[in-house]
């Protein structure tokens, strides 16, 4: 597929367009980055993210409820 005809979906993501995806700064992203908790790709001197980078972090900041009412003896 070449780049002229790729789809939505497999395009690479600027940090203001991840910022915008995850509702945060892109100061946030820039953080991200330098301490290396998000996956991103390196295109020559710039950052960008694909979807499935900012869909692995935000599956790795979910936190599941507990049923406190189970735990209790």
């Amino acid at each position: 597929m070449s780049a002229l005809h790729r789809s939505p979906t497999d395009a690479l993501l600027t940090i203001p367009e991840a910022a915008l995806r995850l509702g945060t700064p892109t100061r946030f992203v820039r953080r991200l980055v330098a301490e290396r908790r998000i996956g991103f790709t390196k295109v020559g001197r710039y950052v960008r993210f694909s979807n499935a980078d900012i869909d692995a972090f935000i599956a790795a900041g979910r936190v599941e409820p507990i049923d406190r009412w189970a735990q209790r003896p």
